[in-house]
């Protein structure tokens, strides 16, 4: 196993703006150096993307050679590249198939990830000559079909789109040569292990399977044993925990003044993604905010594609400060530069808190993570802390508490 420990260093590029390099720039070994095809090495450098970062020097050259690999990795880590580059280099060396038969799959828990998926590997493909398409619930399957019905080298899939096209006879995954499972660890969470186990059964040929997970326990371990075939592991290890990286503060406030109390915060945060526990709950929050003031976005498994992601575009380039979430849409979310997370309903145990809270203090950046706790809640917002190794007092605040405008210099024990 390879384990490199990553300081906090960003990338240039898209896919590596939320990636820290293992090493400094000039000591990391060139895409070309790795072995990378001349047309993919000069896509990326296209791109402003010259060295990889850690998971994918470590990766690329085992990827390239057949190996299966494991890689434990965040997201945010550069994992795209990683798993992308030797995909495409080997699916430009596969050989041609039939319609709807792609020989290359990339496995993803959510559509936002297999959208995100797609556009980093869209450059690289079109210099390969290779054609990728994305399948994912919430889009016009008929236009995915279509796509399908043209030919496909490489396909970004959800596991229920893509079972739902292969009982449809338009897609089979019998010739698949190269199998990516990423954010393996969300999948399981997520309910989709027996739809995964489902695909890799119906793969016929001998393949290559590539997997990636922030954890390597549980499920997805048993995943390793039961599909991968003498797997080489690779890690990038953080110096500091997640958790040691935010800055958490953990409030007490009254049912009726909950609204105003996270409005304030979202008023002095530049992007502040607003975690609920429903899609209900999602909208009539964004409603409530409006009317004091803040301009929000909801993202839930309600909205239509299209309305997901014109919102999700919206955040990302700031034309939308606060994106209100439900925890399940806001999965393999790929953001940066989200300075302040807030949890309005509790999340459901530890495990959630840390994934909602994730989406912030990213690549060595500090991150404000408030916890909005009612009175009934503060024993269950206590067992999390204790789960997560932090101790701090639940302090009451009303909406119009100065101490709002810095929460992350206020000092909780000082109160």
């Amino acid at each position: 196993m390879t384990t490199i420990a990553d300081p906090p260093e960003r990338g240039t590029a898209p896919e590596q703006a939320d990636a820290v390099a293992a090493v400094t720039p000039e000591e990391q070994p060139t895409f070309a150096e790795l072995g990378v095809d001349p047309s993919i090495a000069g896509a990326l450098e296209a791109q402003g993307i010259l060295r990889p970062f850690a998971i994918q020097a470590m990766t690329v050259a085992d990827a390239l050679a057949g190996r299966d690999v494991c890689g434990k990795a965040k997201t945010g880590s550069g994992k795209t590249l990683a798993f992308g580059v030797p995909l495409l280099q080997r699916t430009m060396a596969a050989p041609a198939t039939e319609p709807g038969m792609p020989k290359a799959l990339v496995l993803v828990p959510t559509r936002e990830l297999a959208v995100q998926v797609s556009e980093v590997f869209e450059p690289l493909a079109a210099a390969s000559e290779l054609r990728v398409v994305a399948v994912y619930g919430g889009a016009d399957i008929e236009r995915q079909i279509k796509k399908l019905r043209k030919g496909v080298d490489v396909i970004i899939a959800t596991p229920g789109r893509l079972i739902d096209l292969g009982d449809r006879g338009e897609l089979s995954v019998a010739q698949i040569e190269t199998l990516v499972l990423d954010e393996a660890d969300r999948m399981a969470d997520m309910g989709f292990m027996p739809q995964v186990e489902w695909v890799l059964r119906r793969l016929e040929r001998e393949h290559q399977t590539l997997l990636f997970s922030a954890t390597l326990d549980g499920a997805v371990d048993r995943l390793v044993s039961r599909y991968l075939t003498d797997p080489v592991l690779h890690e990038v290890a953080s110096p500091t925990t997640t958790v040691d990286a935010m800055v958490h503060r953990f409030l007490e406030v009254h049912q009726m003044d909950r609204v105003r109390v996270c409005a304030a915060i979202c008023h002095t945060a530049d992007k502040a993604l607003v975690f609920v526990r429903t899609k209900h709950g999602a909208d009539r929050l964004v409603e409530q905010l409006g009317k004091e003031g803040v301009r929000a976005g909801a993202i839930h498994g309600d909205l239509r594609q299209t309305q997901r992601e014109k919102t999700l575009k919206d955040f990302t380039e700031g034309k939308l400060h606060v994106l209100v979430a439900t925890d399940v849409a806001a999965r393999g979310l790929h953001i940066d530069a989200v300075d302040c997370v807030i949890h309005f309903d509790p999340p459901e145990d530890h495990k959630a808190y840390l994934h909602r809270s994730g989406r912030t203090a990213r690549a060595g950046s500090a991150g404000l993570v408030v916890s909005l706790v009612q009175w009934n809640q503060i024993l269950e917002v206590e067992r999390i802390q204790t789960r997560i190794g932090v101790k701090l007092p639940i302090v009451e605040m009303f909406s119009n508490d100065k101490r709002l405008t810095d929460l992350a210099a206020w000092d909780p024990k000082a109160s």
